[in-house]
């Protein structure tokens, strides 16, 4: 279901960060929509990132999009650990209908799976992540996606880049506190 690509060393991916803001915490970003990029700082310091299909099947009826995103952000917590902090990119304006829709579903079931576990959840602006991410606040997706190879991360597509772009920018500036 998901696809997994791995930095090739967390000091290349984010070598000017205390070791302080690298330890004892997991947080998750996230590129929302049929194809969710996600990128993950793991305890140990190591950034994760990769994409995982909702598209619904043939046969799915139309709420089992999300029940299945909700489960795989289910097992993305059990397994890295307790999830502490979800940032996401913060769309305002999309192209289709049908992307806004599946958007704000997925939007929604985020926000009430992480509020009914205590977690705290934040959009970051499109403009203000591609900007950190190359200096340009309409950047497009090849511009991104060489953003993130520059970090040394393989993203498999924009939707992971935009999502490593997001992490990085949280952790950088502490989500957007500097």
């Amino acid at each position: 279901m998901a696809d997994l690509t791995l930095a090739t060393s967390a000091h290349e991916a984010i070598p000017d960060l205390r070791p302080v803001v690298r330890a004892n915490r997991v947080t998750l970003a996230l590129d929302l929509g049929t194809t969710t990029g996600w990128a993950l700082h793991g305890i140990d310091g190591l950034i994760t990132s990769g994409t995982a299909s909702f598209r619904p099947g043939r046969f799915d009826g139309g709420g089992m999009r999300y029940l299945r995103f909700t489960n795989w952000l289910t097992e993305i917590d059990r397994l890295s650990g307790p999830i502490a902090a979800i940032w996401f990119e913060e769309v305002r304006r999309h192209a289709a209908t049908d992307a806004a829709h599946v958007y704000g579903g997925l939007m929604a079931t985020l926000t009430a799976w992480a509020e009914l576990r205590g977690i705290p959840y934040e959009g970051v602006p499109v403009g203000t992540i591609k900007r950190h991410a190359t200096g340009k606040g309409n950047a497009n997706k090849e511009a991104m996606m060489a953003a993130a190879r520059a970090r040394g991360f393989s993203p498999a597509d924009d939707n992971e880049a935009d999502a490593i772009a997001i992490l990085l920018w949280a952790l950088e500036t502490r989500g957007g506190v500097q």
